[in-house]
């Protein structure tokens, strides 16, 4: 599972490179934003994230604040599903609601001159959320539909096992969807505290770009969050080590084909060696068809179409991890390439040609993915969940840019043992020994 943490950094490695005023606000209320302002079109958006997430639901209640997210836009107090869309519809604002291992997200997109309308319809969608019961059955029938879905999907299975053998009895062990069972028996009450344990002022950050000004900021927040409770009522998951060990593990799937999905330890991205860790994944498998992997397994020998790495940091746990798919026959050949490529960097590092392309593209592509006023509100919570400062955004490349080959063999010779990584493979491979 690719956590919101995770995709949250994805938007973080791609800020520009130039000076950006970020305005820190607190409302009247005491709930603080990151501002971007720029009043060239009339259009504000928040992105506006919970702490914890899907991570948040009760022992026995897998599923609650997924089923939950996706009820909050199905209407609030007056105003059924139908009528609380056609209201939203009518501002030509846009509402957004889901739900990770990591968060609760809600973007929020309205034009300058609807925006406090548009928030009070937000602000009521989480107050007063109605859930009413045909509403609830139509959801929950999505997620059941999912939840099938996911049990005849190799990738998805591969996942949930690789997740269950990482993290034991952690959240992040299981899917936020629940199981078939754990839905069906969600009831009404079940969804109101699901609501409660997630949605409170204490778990919330908040990004904001757009045609607004911090003084008016400060009361718009309030508008929209200032009617939720103080605190959630569950606290937070403890932060965790993943319990991987090396090895693999075989689920028979009937197929000409193996899904491969193989793990081991993560950074955290406040760990001093982060940045050389991401130039260093970027070489060996993140960088497309210019990463070592793509070259042995695929260019080289025609193992795969793709395969691919990347560090996945979370708010409780991080790994780094990989994937790729090939034939049951040349399976076992795949692992044994992407093993003694991992030994490879671990023992050798990296050459400084590999360094300097890396850093090159890194730091080049850095402004190109940079376009929006969501996508920056969404990189002003981003930056507040992983704990950077506001100065990240002008940082960024000179952080890229320090990293010397001396970090990449540090940071690769620590975390890269071939001999640590969990292999799960999904399909009937040949010459596999478990």
């Amino acid at each position: 599972m690719i956590r919101a943490a995770f995709a949250a950094l994805l938007a973080l490695m791609a800020l520009p490179a130039h000076a950006t005023q970020i305005d820190q606000v607190t409302s009247p209320g005491g709930i603080e934003a990151w501002l971007v302002q720029d009043d060239s079109i009339p259009f504000v958006a928040l992105d506006i994230q919970f702490k914890g997430g899907a991570s948040m639901d009760a022992d026995g209640k897998r599923g609650a604040i997924n089923l939950m997210t996706g009820l909050l836009e199905e209407g609030a107090g007056q105003r059924d599903a139908t009528a609380f869309a056609r209201a939203v519809e009518d501002l030509g604002a846009r509402l957004s609601f889901d739900a990770s291992d990591d968060t609760l997200s809600i973007g929020f997109q309205a034009l300058s001159e609807n925006r406090d309308q548009a928030a009070d319809l937000l602000a009521q969608a989480l107050r007063e959320p109605r859930f009413d019961d045909t509403a609830v059955e139509r959801v929950r029938s999505q997620v059941q539909a999912i939840i099938r879905s996911e049990a005849t999907d190799p990738n998805s299975i591969a996942a949930k096992e690789m997740a269950a053998q990482a993290w034991g009895d952690h959240p992040y062990a299981t899917s936020i969807n629940g199981t078939a069972e754990s839905v069906a028996a969600l009831t009404r009450q079940d969804l109101v505290q699901a609501k409660n344990r997630v949605l409170a002022r204490d778990r919330v950050v908040v990004g904001a770009a757009g045609d607004i000004t911090p003084e008016e900021l400060g009361p718009l927040l309030d508008r929209i969050l200032g009617g939720l409770p103080e605190k959630a009522t569950a606290p937070l998951p403890d932060k965790v080590e993943p319990q991987l060990t090396g090895g693999v593990s075989v689920i028979d799937w009937d197929s000409p084909q193996t899904v491969v999905s193989f793990a081991g330890p993560g950074l955290a991205i406040d760990d001093p060696d982060y940045f050389a860790a991401y130039v260093a994944n970027h070489i060996l498998g993140g960088g497309g068809f210019s990463s070592r992997l793509m070259t042995e397994v695929r260019e080289k020998r025609g193992l795969t179409y793709g395969v691919g790495t990347a560090l996945a940091p979370g708010l409780f746990g991080d790994t780094w991890r990989g994937g790729m798919a090939g034939s049951n026959a040349t399976t076992a050949q795949a692992i044994d390439l992407i093993r003694a490529e991992y030994a490879r960097m671990a023992e050798g590092g990296v050459t400084e040609a590999e360094l300097t392309d890396a850093k090159t593209y890194l730091t080049g592509e850095y402004p190109l993915r940079f376009d929006g006023n969501s996508r920056i509100a969404s990189i002003m919570a981003g930056m507040q969940l992983m704990g950077f400062a506001p100065d990240y955004i002008d940082t960024r490349n000179d952080r890229v840019e320090a990293v010397t080959a001396d970090d990449v063999a540090r940071v690769a010779a620590r975390m890269l043992d071939p001999d640590a990584l969990r292999f799960v493979l999904v399909g009937r491979p040949e010459g596999i020994a478990e």
